[in-house]
């Protein structure tokens, strides 16, 4: 994902300094909204606050929401019928089938516990750096799509298939004693433990997958973007940290992030210029003809 990741179009720019009607002259907040739809050149210090600031009020929200165990536990029941009425609770047997092959566990614990935030942050400074044009869009998806979240998980609590009562599932991360692991005091202090509906593991690695896939250009790098969210999904199924339906849940609010961004931009953020041209100075844009 360096600098060999570039589209044909990719010296297509979009000047960022004007926004023009083809037929009538809009009124001034008509100008100041489409100025803002205009893809902008990304300042790292407001990056930098931005996604801080977000994190901070999304892990607040997520974790203030009420801790009704019960309830969590009666939806879990309820999508785990709902699994086997269709023929696809699959989740404990893949779970009991890898938890016993420890060169394989382990990691996958430690997948969970770690890529999720190194393989996003990592996409987000590769678009930062090689699409600035196309960062602000595609990022908005990613914020979007965590911002829908937080309505599942403050409404709809559910227990993981590893808390599931009466049930056999086996919790890989305490039993390795992983780093990281949902059962470890410090964690559970920061964490709210039922709030696995949507899954946002799927949801952003999905969104990796799809902005990895559509924007490089190697080959490998292509099949790396397909795969990532593909692995990932057995890893939360193997460790016992959701359900299928969880991911189904991180899709549907992905759809949301992407259908955000399509309004706003009228556009795939994909589809948007690769570079932005920087606006001219204010003096050039004083002294020049109306």
């Amino acid at each position: 994902m360096g600098a060999t990741s570039v589209e044909p179009d990719s010296e297509q720019r979009v000047d960022a300094g004007s926004v023009t009607d083809k037929h009538t002259e809009p009124p001034s907040r008509n100008r100041r909204l489409g100025a803002l739809r205009v893809p902008r050149r990304p300042r790292i210090w407001f990056e930098l606050l931005l996604i801080a600031i977000s994190y901070g009020v999304y892990s607040m929200i997520r974790n203030a929401a009420p801790t009704r165990e019960e309830q969590a536990q009666e939806n879990a029941q309820w999508i785990w019928d709902l699994e086997k009425s269709l023929g696809l609770a699959f989740e404990r047997a893949v779970n009991h089938g890898i938890e016993a092959v420890t060169w394989l566990i382990v990691p996958m614990n430690y997948y969970y516990a770690t890529l999720h935030f190194i393989v996003t942050i990592g996409v987000l400074v590769w678009l930062f750096r090689w699409h600035p044009g196309r960062y602000g869009a595609t990022r908005l998806v990613l914020f979007a799509t965590t911002g829908v979240a937080l309505i599942g998980y403050y409404f709809y609590p559910l227990a993981p298939p590893r808390l599931m009562e009466g049930m056999d599932f086996i919790d890989t991360g305490q039993v390795y004693q992983t780093w990281g692991s949902f059962q470890s005091e410090s964690m559970q202090s920061v964490s709210n433990q039922y709030a696995a509906m949507p899954s946002m593991h799927i949801g952003w690695s999905v969104w990796c997958g799809i902005t990895i896939a559509v924007l490089a250009r190697p080959l490998w790098v292509k099949i790396l973007g397909v795969l990532y969210p593909t692995l990932t999904l057995l890893v939360i199924v193997a460790t016992a940290n959701h359900f299928w339906l969880d991911a189904v849940g991180g899709l549907i609010c992905l759809g949301f992030g992407y259908a955000v961004v399509r309004l706003w931009y009228g556009s795939s953020p994909y589809r948007l210029p690769r570079r932005v041209t920087p606006p001219p100075p204010a003096a050039e844009t004083a002294q020049s003809p109306s």
